[in-house]
């Protein structure tokens, strides 16, 4: 056995989501970290061992331009080009590359942490932690200012003393109508996933002794069960809710397999099922953990904050995850094996629940976060983790960069680094001093004034409402749609303000029109509309059924536009939720055909506002045709050394579900393929940088020389498929600037 002490500035221990991006974000900003993992591989209940699919705010669609962004926005990208049929083992050379491509880390995977030394409590917090390396037999302490607890049990700092909950808190707590009306110890239990195959030959099955005869369960009447079906079909097959999901770990593992192998049994045997050529091809051996400790921070996030969308002033990530809560007898409950409440978009998650309360130098990302159990019910989600872990990750580098505590950390300051690093923070602008771009002055060779679909491919029947989002930037008027009428009728048509900028439902109805529509096809309807609102955002129409009436599709997205069916409220649903009434049911890449009047929506400027993702409106700068180039001009010559070009990954994208989910295309349409950076000295232009390929959204030019320029230009040759350049941002800074 060897003994050893390694020295970091940051130790992350967890090697999930939530720790990798933790790692990522805090080595890119200049320090050295320790990436501290008990697995082979990266990715926890993501990785090959786990595969449970990575679900985020996009909440499988219903939440709109909502995919999450920042590292785990690279990730998804990436994955979508390397790995379209979604398999596990790429997913987990995926991350382990991205961890790898930073020097400041050093991972250590197979290390168990085990041991928590602290100095004085309430002073110094955590001065190591070790761990012992299995199969190498290293016992390792780890020595760092600052330590992450990502390991979503809470081990660390359950081991460093910090306060923590388990279970339910009683309504009375905080007030939340989820809640039990007492507490408990109760949490979501485990889950262990499978896949099967067609082997092209008959299989036969012979189950183990342990094979749990589910006839006797209530299993296959409360349950789906189909022959085709494996993976994330099966999260059902959960069990441990009443145990203590870390302790009982191997029982829960036990039982859980016994149903597995019933199920296929069940499935093979029964004679229930056309099965005979179907075989098993994995079986997960490691139960996917949904909830143990949760570490109490400075502030608590509550049901209340989450449906309610509290505009937090130190947010640093976001969720949009349903509320979904499971009964506690798992896959053996009566009832449904899910109780999900959505809020009407996105919400926040404030800094104040990213740090120990009383642990000063421990921040946490992932599952154990400081919230309620009704909030983790959504804030547990690893897409949501890792955005989380990118900030607390940021939080940890400039806590050990200053010497400073996180509780003593400025949000603003985490704000600006998150936002420079092309983290994403709802609805906050990034303000940055550094950033030359700031006092330019941007024009274009051509931009998008008007939204145009005209070409027709399909009809649409407005057998239920439709829903239209398009931008009202700095009015919305002239809108028409492309329409047969199967006779003499009225077409009703509703403008709804939807209030919150990261929303996209109808919340509050500004005006209605009735417009007489006579028989015929192919006719341009104007729908009479003139909204002009006190700042720019989005307005949703909603066309209301009509069975005499078919709208025209055009099989393409159109910039800044979302289309929508509402689909009836289920009798379960408690009241209305508008945002589960509206899917895009097929409609995602495609867009109602319509025209609307002058829009200043895609302008050059809004390249240079600060917004990173849409809010109220695209953010963007798009150009009516390719090539084109965007321009930013300076009163007097300044001196740059770096460019940053942000391009559209288009967040309305569902990228998430990384081991089923394939889209058409392996590089999002919408992002920049071929483009080059030009300066302008002396009244001539002078390239400095170009990019052929490309497949990411952020790309960082470092010049090879600085150079004076009163000028700079990016110009965009080609995209990935989208007819015209998306351009999200661009940023040009001094020499030697540490960011």
């Amino acid at each position: 056995m060897r003994q050893e002490t390694v020295r970091h500035d940051i130790t992350v221990v967890g090697g999930g989501l939530a720790g990798v991006c933790a790692a990522i974000a805090a080595a890119r900003l200049g320090r050295t970290v320790a990436l501290v993992g008990n697995r082979p591989v990266l990715g926890g209940n993501s990785s090959s061992e786990v595969r449970v699919w990575v679900c985020g705010a996009t909440g499988h669609g219903k939440n709109h331009h909502a995919r999450e962004g920042g590292i785990m926005g690279e990730l998804l990208v990436e994955n979508q080009y390397r790995n379209p049929l979604g398999n596990p083992y790429f997913w987990d050379t995926t991350v382990l590359d991205a961890v790898r491509a930073e020097p400041g880390i050093s991972l250590y995977l197979n290390t168990d942490v085990r041991h928590v030394d602290t100095g004085l409590p309430g002073e110094d917090g955590i001065t190591s932690v070790t761990g012992w390396m299995m199969g190498s037999e290293r016992l390792i302490t780890f020595e760092s200012a600052m330590f992450l607890d990502c390991t979503g049990d809470g081990l660390i700092g359950h081991l460093a003393g910090a306060r923590y909950r388990i279970g339910r808190e009683g309504r009375a707590e905080y007030g939340e109508p989820w809640a039990p009306d007492e507490p408990d110890d109760i949490t979501l239990g485990s889950t262990l996933l499978f896949y099967t195959k067609d082997a092209g030959e008959p299989v036969r099955y012979v189950p183990p002794g342990f094979a749990k005869d589910i006839t006797t369960t209530s299993i296959p009447e409360r349950r789906i069960i189909k022959a085709g079906d494996n993976g994330c079909a099966y999260w059902w097959i959960e069990f441990g809710g009443e145990l203590d999901t870390v302790h009982d770990n191997d029982r829960i593992r036990d039982e859980l397999w016994s149903v597995v192998y019933g199920i296929w049994d069940h499935i093979k045997n029964s004679g229930k099922f056309d099965a005979d050529t179907m075989t098993l091809e994995w079986v997960g051996a490691l139960p996917g953990k949904r909830e143990y400790r949760r570490l109490l921070g400075d502030y608590v996030l509550t049901q209340h904050d989450v449906l309610g969308q509290t505009p937090f002033e130190d947010r640093v990530a976001f969720g949009g995850w349903s509320i979904d809560l499971h009964p506690p007898q798992g896959m053996y409950a009566t009832e449904a094996g899910a109780r999900q409440r959505y809020a009407d978009g996105v919400y926040h998650v404030p800094y104040r629940s990213l740090y120990s309360v009383n642990v000063p130098n421990l921040l946490m990302a992932g599952r154990n976060i400081s919230a309620s159990h009704v909030a983790f019910g959504s804030t547990r989600v690893m897409a949501t983790c890792a955005t989380i872990g990118q900030a607390a990750g940021t939080a940890a580098a400039l806590c050990a960069e200053h010497g400073a505590r996180p509780r003593d950390l400025p949000a603003a300051d985490l704000q600006r680094t998150l936002l420079r690093e092309d983290a994403s923070i709802v609805g906050l602008r990034l303000d940055d001093p550094a950033d030359l771009a700031g006092a330019a002055t941007a024009s274009a060779s051509g931009t998008l004034a008007r939204l145009v679909v005209d070409e027709p491919a399909d009809l649409w029947p407005l057998d239920a409402d439709a829903g239209l989002v398009l931008p009202a930037d700095p009015a919305l008027d002239g809108v028409r749609l492309l329409l047969d009428a199967g006779g003499d009728t009225t077409l009703t048509v509703e403008l709804h303000d939807p209030v919150l900028g990261q929303n996209y439902v109808p919340r509050e109805l500004v005006t209605t029109r009735a417009i007489p529509l006579p028989a015929g096809d192919k006719q341009w309807v104007d729908l009479g509309l003139d909204w002009r609102p006190d700042t720019p955002r989005n307005a949703f129409l909603v066309i209301k059924a009509n069975p005499l009436v078919r709208l025209h599709v055009a099989d393409r997205p159109a910039p800044g536009v979302l289309c929508f069916t509402r689909v009836p409220l289920r009798p379960q649903d408690e009241r209305p939720q508008p945002l589960r009434e509206w899917t895009d049911a097929g409609l995602l890449r495609r867009t109602f055909c319509l025209e609307t009047g002058d829009t200043e929506a895609f302008a050059p400027g809004k390249a240079l506002d600060g917004y990173q993702r849409p809010y109220a409106g695209p953010h963007m700068w798009v150009s009516a045709t390719v090539p084109a180039a965007l321009e930013l001009a300076w009163a007097e010559p300044v001196t740059i050394g770096r460019v940053e070009v942000i391009a559209d990954d288009d967040v309305n994208e569902d990228l998430i579900n990384l081991h089923h989910h394939r889209t058409p295309f392996e590089v999002l349409p919408t992002l920049l393929r071929d483009y080059r950076v030009e300066v302008r000295r002396d009244g001539a232009w002078h390239p400095v940088a170009e990019t052929r390929g490309n497949r990411r959204r952020r790309n960082v030019h470092v010049l090879s020389a600085p150079v004076t320029a009163d000028a700079l230009r990016v110009v965009a040759e080609a995209t990935n498929g989208a007819p015209s350049a998306h351009v999200v941002a661009v940023r040009a800074y001094a020499p030697l600037d540490g960011r």
